[in-house]
C-alpha cells in the first residue's frame, strides 16, 4: 500500500518550475516553499528524465515497465517450478520403478 504523499503534486510541480526557470538551488526553492530539499531534488530528476533533459535516469514509463516485467518473471518462474514438480510427479506415475 503506499502511503500518502506529504506535499501536493502542484506545489511539487510549481516549485520545479521555479527550478527550471529561476535557476537557484534547489535548497533554496524548496526552502522558500517549505518542501525538505531531498523531496524537491528528487522530483527535479524525474521530471528531468521524463522531459528527456537527462539520458542516465530512466523516465517514469520505464521504470513502470520494469516493474511490470520483474512482476511477470516472478509470475513465469513460480509457473516453472510448478510445472517442473508436476513433471517429476507424472513421471513418476507413468513409470513406478523408475529411481526418483
Amino acid at each position: 500500500m503506499a502511503r500518502a504523499r506529504r506535499y501536493p503534486e502542484e506545489l511539487l510541480e510549481r516549485a520545479t518550475r521555479l527550478v527550471f526557470e529561476s535557476g537557484r538551488p534547489i535548497a533554496h526553492v524548496g526552502r522558500d516553499l517549505g518542501i525538505a530539499p531531498e523531496t524537491l531534488r528528487k522530483y527535479v530528476r524525474r521530471v528531468e528524465a521524463d522531459e528527456g533533459r537527462r539520458k542516465d535516469i530512466l523516465t517514469s514509463e520505464e521504470r513502470e515497465e520494469i516493474k511490470a516485467l520483474r512482476k511477470e518473471v516472478a509470475q513465469l518462474r513460480r509457473a516453472n517450478e510448478i510445472l517442473k514438480s508436476a513433471s517429476v510427479f507424472f513421471a513418476g506415475e507413468l513409470d513406478p520403478h523408475r529411481p526418483k
